[in-house]
C-alpha cells in the first residue's frame, strides 16, 4: 500500500515530497560510496564497519555544525547546489585538527516547504563535500517546518565521525619556540561571520549579480564560494612529516583559533605581511570600516588552517601541501610568552 496522508498534507507537510526528493538525492549519495559502507540511504540508521588493522588503539573523533547565516545567501541566489559543500567542512576541518581521517558524515535539513528538486540540490553539495573529504554520505534527514519557517527557508547541518590511532592523536606536547606556523590558504571567507557581511553588504536589497572589479566575479559568487576541505592535503602531510599542531580558523579568527593548538607558555607570532588575504576581506572591512582587530577575530582573512611543523621541516611540509593541491606558506612562529597570538 502507497504511503500517503491527505490530513498530513493539509497541515502543511508532503511526506511524498520527501519520498520524491530522496529519490533524486540517492544518485549523488552513491558518489560517497566507500569501503566499509554497509547500508544506503533510506534505513534508520547508517552503517560502517571501519578497517582497524594496524591500528593498535582506535579512537573516534566526532564534528559536528552548521552553514550558519551564509544560507541566505543561497537563498536570494537561489543557488543551493554548494552549501552543502560548507556544512562537510565544517565539520571535517575541525576533525582532521585531532589527526583523525573522517568517515562518514550525516546531515540534517530543516525546511519550510520540501521541493524535492531544492531538497536534491543541498544534498548534491553535501555529497560533493563528502567526495572531497574522502569520507561517506550515510544518512540523514529532511523536516519540513511549517509555520515554524517560511516556505522558502531552510536550515542546514551536519555530523561527522572520523578515525584516528591514539599514538597518532595530535596534541602540543612537542611544539617548542622557534617552530614555524604555515598558512593553508582559504577560498574565502568560508562559513563565518555572515551575519556582518550580511550587514555590511546590506545583501537583502544588493545587486547579487553585480561583477565586483576587485572580486573578478560576481558579489554573489564571492560571498558564496564554498569552504575549502583541507583533508587529504592534512592527512598527506601527517603521514610525511611531524605535525605538531592544526587549527582551523573559524569564528573568532585568528585569537581564538590558532591558541587552541598551542601549549602554555608559547604564543604564535604572526607577521601580517606575510599574509595573503583575498581582496573580498579588504571590500569587507572599508565598506563596514571595520577595525582591524575585528576583522582577524571573526574571519579567517584568507587562512582556513594554520599548521605548527619545525622549522626543519617547513620546505618539506610546503612542498608536500602543494603537491596535494594546497598551497601554503610562512606566516609565522612559535615564541615564548603568554599572549597566545601577537599580530606584528
Amino acid at each position: 500500500m502507497r504511503s500517503f496522508s491527505d490530513s498530513y498534507r493539509q497541515a502543511g507537510v508532503d511526506i511524498e515530497a520527501g519520498y520524491a526528493g530522496v529519490k533524486l538525492m540517492r544518485p549523488a549519495v552513491e558518489r560517497t560510496a566507500i569501503p566499509g559502507v554497509l547500508s544506503g540511504i533510506g534505513g534508520f540508521g547508517g552503517l560502517f564497519a571501519p578497517e582497524l588493522a594496524g591500528m593498535k588503539r582506535p579512537v573516534l573523533v566526532s564534528g559536528t555544525d552548521g552553514v550558519g547565516t551564509k544560507l541566505r545567501i543561497a537563498q536570494l541566489l537561489g543557488r543551493h547546489d554548494t552549501v552543502g559543500i560548507d556544512c562537510v567542512a565544517m565539520c571535517v576541518n575541525d576533525i582532521i585538527c585531532c589527526g583523525a581521517k573522517p568517515l562518514f558524515f550525516l546531515d540534517y535539513i530543516a525546511i519550510g516547504k520540501n521541493e524535492p528538486e531544492k531538497v536534491a540540490s543541498i544534498v548534491s553539495g553535501v555529497a560533493e563535500g563528502c567526495v572531497q573529504a574522502g569520507c561517506a554520505l550515510i544518512g540523514g534527514e529532511t523536516a519540513e517546518h511549517p509555520g515554524m519557517m517560511a516556505a522558502e527557508d531552510y536550515d542546514l547541518a551536519g555530523f561527522s565521525v572520523g578515525i584516528v590511532d591514539g599514538e597518532r592523536i595530535l596534541d602540543s606536547s612537542s611544539m617548542a619556540a622557534g617552530d614555524i606556523v604555515l598558512a593553508l590558504p582559504s577560498s574565502g571567507i568560508h562559513s563565518n561571520g555572515y551575519s556582518l557581511v550580511r550587514k555590511v553588504f546590506d545583501v537583502e536589497h544588493a545587486d547579487l549579480s553585480r561583477r565586483v572589479p576587485e572580486l573578478s566575479c560576481t558579489l554573489g559568487e564571492a560571498l558564496l564560494e564554498p569552504t575549502r576541505i583541507y583533508v587529504k592535503p592534512v592527512l598527506a602531510l601527517m603521514d610525511a612529516v611531524r605535525v605538531k599542531g592544526v587549527s582551523h580558523i573559524t569564528g573568532g579568527g585568528f585569537f581564538e583559533n590558532i591558541p587552541r593548538c598551542l601549549p602554555e607558555g608559547l604564543s604564535a607570532k604572526i607577521d601580517k605581511a606575510a599574509i595573503q588575504t583575498p581582496p573580498i576581506f579588504s571590500l569587507l572591512q572599508s565598506l563596514g570600516r571595520i577595525p582591524e582587530r575585528d576583522m582577524f577575530n571573526t574571519y579567517n582573512m584568507g587562512v582556513g588552517m594554520a599548521v605548527v611543523v619545525s622549522r626543519e621541516d617547513g620546505d618539506r611540509a610546503m612542498e608536500i601541501l602543494r603537491s596535494a593541491g594546497c598551497g601554503a606558506y610562512v606566516m609565522g612562529e612559535i615564541v615564548p610568552g603568554e599572549e597566545r597570538v601577537t599580530l606584528c
